[in-house]
């Protein structure tokens, strides 16, 4: 599949997980950007916590972030689509879950939650 479909089918999924949300979650979800990547790069790799194959990243100040300091990065979800391609194997359904789980799993982590409450909300 070339970029140019990567990035429609992402968007399409997002748009439809994001529809998919309860109102509260729902009007939060839709303020913070989604930016499609290929691939993790340049400053990204040089932290230890991301590795070249990762799926998704949450970068900016969640909600709890405290209000005085100021994030290094605008809040937005990075979704690497080359990376959820390949982790998916070339299977378009299995793109599009991977897409789905990932913003899910990204958006957790926005909205303050940490891995177990991620789980426990079945964002993953």
């Amino acid at each position: 599949m070339n970029w140019n479909e990567l990035c429609r089918v992402a968007q399409d999924t997002v748009d439809r997980t994001r529809g998919r949300l309860p109102v509260p979650i729902r009007s939060l979800a839709e303020g913070l950007p989604v930016t499609l990547l290929p691939f993790p790069e340049g400053a990204m790799l040089e932290d230890e916590n991301v590795e070249p194959d990762i799926l998704g990243l949450f970068v900016g100040g969640d909600l709890e972030h405290d209000a005085g300091a100021t994030p290094m990065l605008p809040a937005q979800i990075l979704l690497f689509l080359e990376n959820l391609w390949d982790h998916a194997e070339g299977d378009l359904a299995v793109y599009r879950a991977e897409v789905r789980i990932t913003y899910l799993h990204e958006l957790g982590h926005y909205l303050g939650w940490d891995e177990d409450e991620i789980a426990r909300r079945g964002f993953e």
